[in-house]
């Protein structure tokens, strides 16, 4: 069985360096110009060559985006930055706009070229006209099943295909969203400074009424007109390695570590245990149980197995919901003294029950007994942001491990 690569999103160094310890074959990422998430830290061209060292020293990819929709000033510098790309060993741009399309194939003829979902590819002759100008890889729109994938593959088999497995869905068309520019003072979604107007509170107004708000829907709060929940395709996992796609990718740059250390280790673990053994591959409920403990929307299957309806929105509230909150990162474990050692993030006391989801190994739960400072002097609290805190445990803990809290 061909490996499915695991793609996971990477908004600055710290996430990319947890992506890859938790599991991610490969990450995506922006520079500071030319790609469609402007508000994530992104990276300098210092880091961009940081990130692609450290990826290759232990045998993971990059992906650069260069996916937004140019006006012509946007195109200064581009040229630069695309050799800039090829100087780095960067393993492949991630593009949308023909225009850009053409000056990499130009300027960097023998750079892959990964076609962005924002180029709203729903068909296979599509594929085909992207594969012929020589694209290696087409990310699916989100509007496609998975039967028309497995079309796709089919009547175009030499070019990969790659698709959405989970995180947050854009409501317009793949993303292609104008509302952004209306709402705020021309920040252009297609242009990387989306602002997720989708996700705003809404209620419509008759212009000779002015003051007086109408629901969409029978909800006295008003309605969430746009509002879509999260993706998550875990159970339909053998059907998306049946389809012939070659990548499954995560969505979320502007999500924190956490959720990107979750969520890459479920898919990990779950894409491990299919290629081991497909036939008898079964959704573990403790996989779907970790998926709750990040922030997130209710889920969706989206259009991968039938058209979403009106059960695939959130009428009922706007906020996202988790099970857990992340309150520490593991630092190292002194097996000397049987001290792990954790680097503060949100407020934890002894007698509290916590547990922490380590990069390899399983999950520890502790009840916290005994605390101490940096200095080894006893504690009661984690009171300070980012402050060392020794825990007194008899399991040892892995570097970079989350340590988490239930929501009560």
């Amino acid at each position: 069985m061909k490996k499915m690569e695991l793609l996971a999103p990477a908004g600055n160094m710290d996430k990319l360096k947890m992506a890859f310890l938790y599991g991610a074959d490969a990450v995506y990422l922006g520079g500071k110009m030319f790609g469609l998430r402007a508000f994530s830290d992104n990276f300098s061209n210092e880091e961009l060559e940081e990130a692609v060292q450290y990826a290759h020293s232990i045998g993971k990819k990059i992906h650069v985006t260069v996916n937004i929709f140019p006006h012509n000033d946007d195109l200064t510098g581009l040229p630069e930055y695309l050799r800039f790309l090829d100087s780095i060993h960067v393993d492949a741009l991630l593009i949308a706009d023909p225009g850009i399309f053409r000056m990499a194939r130009e300027i960097v003829p023998h750079m892959a070229i990964h076609i962005s979902t924002q180029a709203n590819t729903t068909n296979w002759s599509t594929v085909q006209f992207w594969h012929d100008l020589g694209a290696s890889r087409v990310v699916m729109a989100r509007e496609v099943s998975l039967n028309d994938v497995a079309e796709i593959h089919r009547r175009v088999p030499d070019i990969e295909l790659e698709g959405f497995i989970h995180g947050a869905m854009c409501i317009s068309y793949s993303g292609r969203c104008l509302l952004s520019n209306y709402f705020t003072e021309n920040r252009d979604s297609n242009r990387g400074q989306c602002v997720q107007c989708c996700r705003f509170k809404y209620n419509v107004v008759e212009e000779k009424r002015p003051g007086q708000y109408f629901p969409v829907v029978e909800d006295e709060r008003g309605t969430y007109i746009f509002n879509s929940k999260d993706l998550c395709l875990l159970p339909y996992l053998p059907d998306l390695y049946k389809a012939g796609l070659s990548s499954l990718k995560i969505e979320g740059r502007m999500k924190s570590i956490h959720y990107v250390a979750t969520v890459v280790k479920v898919y990990r673990e779950a894409f491990d245990a299919y290629e081991r053994d497909p036939e008898h591959f079964t959704v573990q409920e403790e996989w779907l149980k970790e998926l709750e403990k990040i922030s997130h929307r209710p889920y969706t299957k989206g259009f991968s197995v039938s058209q979403p309806t009106e059960d695939d929105q959130v009428y009922s509230q706007s906020s996202n919901t988790q099970t857990h909150d992340f309150i520490g990162l593991v630092q190292d474990y002194d097996a000397t003294h049987h001290i792990a050692w954790v680097e503060q993030r949100n407020h934890f006391k002894v007698g509290q029950t916590v547990e922490f989801l380590q990069p390899k190994g399983k999950l520890v739960t502790v009840t916290l007994e005994k605390l101490c400072d940096a200095d080894g002097n006893p504690v009661e609290a984690a009171r300070h942001a980012q402050e060392r805190i020794g825990i007194y445990m008899d399991t040892p803990l892995e570097p970079y491990s989350m340590m988490r809290r239930e929501v009560k």
